[in-house]
């Protein structure tokens, strides 16, 4: 078993160039706006899509390959990959135990019956094997057709958001089977999903698609800290994304933003000076000072601001702060916290921008306004 590898280009009908690979055991999610090539790529890997020009490859074998005047192309039964659907594509007419027993073909057919029921079980669903489709909650027929795409065998699993058309609670628990499955099984798991909360969750790789594009992939914790590009980050949801210029001051190198001159741990010394960057800041790297008493940090970068929103959201509350020169950081902050903190609507407050935290990027194309400035219609 090897990894499964993507490296596909086309220029239309649907624009593609995305690179991407996931090792034996690993899942790796493909996240992006609708649009942006997440399903077609499921569809390349299946066979059931060719793109113009690439390659597709598991471990040594080549499932598809068109470059330098070679073209091949496995048909999908050949490839050997467990594919699981949003809407189920289970046969109404069949038991569930039935469904399960049509990807068995290449197992004896006296064997069937008892691996299929085995299959069934592994996905906690043993006693309903005799159920029809229309008697299994959403949930249950989501776990038979998981059941189903691994009874193949496969070398790949891929999985086309296989948890949205269940209610949430169901989701829940449908996301920690699949936690716990993988723990029996050592292929490479693709997931399509619009959920972040779900693709950090699961993943250990995440791939941003934007445009048939693939802009970045990595760990989910390399990517919300170190997104590659504005674009990136705006993608993954991620706010304090700011313009920056490179400056020198009598304590050395500084990131000018406004009034303010931070101090960044990486990257400013290979920039030139007046050089204008785009640099993001996790809201994990913004630290309140406290009213009662000094905050670990508070002498790094500390920066003043105005409360300018404030949403309680259960025990966290989202906050919005305004610097003088009108951006906005955002950072989440325990309700008992902002209670403790005296924070209200207008409040004026500083806070400590890590260093550590800071991370520069390549400036912004002018037609791009920052994602996180307001604009009054």
């Amino acid at each position: 078993m090897g990894n499964l590898t993507v490296d596909v280009y086309q220029a239309g009908p649907i624009p593609l160039k995305a690179t991407f690979s996931c090792a034996p055991g690993e899942l790796l999610a493909l996240v992006g706006p609708s649009g942006s090539g997440k399903t077609t790529l499921l569809r390349t890997i299946a066979g059931l899509y060719q793109p113009q020009q690439g390659r597709v490859s598991c471990g040594e074998k080549a499932w598809f390959l068109a470059e330098e005047g070679q073209h091949h192309s496995l048909p999908p039964q050949a490839r050997q990959i467990g594919m699981v659907f949003q809407d189920y594509a289970l046969f109404p007419h069949l038991t569930a135990q039935q469904n399960v027993q049509l990807a068995m073909g290449h197992v004896p057919r006296a064997q069937r019956s008892a691996q299929a029921a085995q299959w069934l079980a592994n996905v906690r669903l043993q006693g309903l094997e005799a159920r029809y489709p229309s008697e299994l909650s959403g949930g249950q027929r989501q776990r038979v057709a998981l059941a189903r795409a691994l009874a193949r065998e496969p070398q790949a699993l891929l999985l086309d958001e296989p948890f949205s058309a269940v209610d949430q609670v169901t989701r829940r628990r449908l996301q920690r089977e699949l936690a716990l499955l993988r723990q029996q099984i050592s292929i490479p798991i693709i997931l399509v999903t619009h959920d972040l909360e779900e693709a950090t969750a699961l993943a250990d790789q995440i791939c941003v698609l934007h445009n048939g594009v693939s802009l970045q992939q990595g760990s989910p914790e390399a990517l919300f800290r170190r997104p590659r590009s504005a674009t990136v980050a705006k993608l993954l949801d991620r706010h304090n994304v700011f313009a920056g210029k490179i400056v020198e001051t009598a304590a050395g190198r500084r990131l000018q933003w406004g009034e303010w001159y931070l101090e960044v741990a990486n990257g400013l010394e290979s920039g030139d000076i007046g050089e204008t960057l785009t640099w993001y800041l996790p809201p994990s790297d913004i630290v309140l000072h406290r009213r009662e008493r000094p905050s670990q940090g508070e002498r790094e970068n500390p920066v003043a601001a105005t409360v300018s929103e404030m949403v309680v959201l259960g025990s966290m509350t989202s906050i919005s702060l305004r610097v003088s020169h009108g951006d906005m950081l955002r950072f989440d902050i325990a309700t008992h916290a902002a209670k403790r903190n005296q924070l209200t609507l207008g409040a004026s407050v500083y806070v400590s921008l890590l260093a550590e935290g800071i991370h520069l990027m390549p400036a912004q194309p002018t037609s791009q306004a920052p994602h996180n400035k307001r604009t009054l219609l």
